[in-house]
């Protein structure tokens, strides 16, 4: 079953994969009228999203990661909070806390930032393991516990979490069990020459990053018509030798010899879910293994952690990856 013989398949999609397509296009079409390229990057967000996974955004300073996150929350209508992450950084300021009012005489709740749609943890690995372990009950019960409440969080709640891969003074590594939680980790890099040149005469007709609505992002689906469009999935069709494939990819990283900690089930489960949410947004009905190729280093690099050996030898998570996959027989 090889990928052409996928794509011979029966391309008629239904109606939820045809809106998860249409807000692929519409979505993306507003969010590039303030971020100039990270094609790929934007994509696998919004794969994110529809599969209603998290995603961590890894990439160095002024490469467009704060902005991505609030044009497409512009782009989906969603309400977008910020934290900046520090050392400082307690449980209530994330969760909040209850205050006492003079006028009433008595305590009253106030919601913390985590109370939104679409939350950007910037520069998560700064804050204390409390702060990252009441993120990490968010992220996994879509609730939080507070003042001896269970709160749920909106149905829509997705964390896009950044950090910077070179500064490690005064961080807190993501322990395994919180990276775990996180469908991709998405590489955001520098602009090729050409798309710096636009970042730059954009900026000198006037953009202003702060100010997306001068620059013209608007709404291009409700949060409910996004909701709806997660019913795509259901609509997805995978093939028995797709799911296969699924399983030999994630149990090969547990056996090879350059791999100290493979990945577990969780992490098949989110290469599934992240490639019906793929196919889905490109207006197809049905998963390729093309779709679990291209999915495989997002969803699985940052939950691997390599041996002595394969780190004396100066590898990488993704290249150790990309031996994996090449190891594994495509369906045919």
């Amino acid at each position: 079953m090889t990928s052409s013989t996928f794509a011979s398949a029966p391309t008629s999609a239904s109606n939820a994969v045809a809106a998860a397509h249409a807000i692929r296009e519409g979505v993306l079409a507003e969010v590039r009228k303030a971020v100039v390229g990270q094609d790929e990057p934007l994509e696998l967000m919004l794969v994110g999203l529809i599969a209603g996974g998290h995603v961590l955004l890894e990439g160095v300073p002024g490469v467009a990661k704060t902005l991505m996150a609030k044009a497409l929350a512009r782009g989906i209508s969603a309400d977008f909070k910020r934290i900046q992450f520090t050392p400082d950084l307690m449980p209530a300021d994330i969760l909040g806390t209850s205050i006492f009012d003079l006028k009433s005489q008595s305590f009253v709740l106030v919601r913390g930032p985590i109370f939104t749609d679409l939350l950007l943890a910037d520069e998560i690995n700064r804050a204390p393991a409390k702060t990252q372990s009441a993120l990490l009950e968010a992220m996994q019960e879509r609730g939080v516990s507070l003042e001896g409440r269970h709160m749920p969080l909106s149905p829509l709640f997705t964390v896009f979490a950044t950090q910077n891969p070179v500064e490690s003074e005064g961080t807190y590594p993501l322990p395994e069990a919180q990276l775990d939680r996180f469908l991709l980790k998405i590489d955001v890099g520098y602009p090729a020459p050409e798309e710096e040149d636009a970042i730059l005469e954009s900026v000198h007709r006037g953009f202003d990053a702060g100010d997306l609505a001068r620059a013209g992002v608007g709404a291009a689906v409700t949060k409910e018509g996004l909701l709806a469009a997660r019913a795509a999935l259901n609509e997805v069709t995978v093939e028995s030798p797709v799911l296969s494939y699924v399983r030999k990819l994630v149990a090969a990283t547990r056996t090879s010899s350059r791999i100290r900690l493979g990945a577990g089930p969780r992490a098949g489960v989110h290469l599934l879910l992240a490639s019906k949410a793929l196919a889905a947004l490109r207006g197809r009905g049905f998963v390729t293994p093309d779709d679990v190729r291209f999915l495989a280093g997002p969803v699985l690099k940052h939950r691997l952690l390599l041996s002595p050996d394969a780190e004396l030898d100066g590898a990488t998570p993704s290249d150790v990856l990309r031996e994996v996959v090449q190891s594994v027989e495509v369906p045919r």
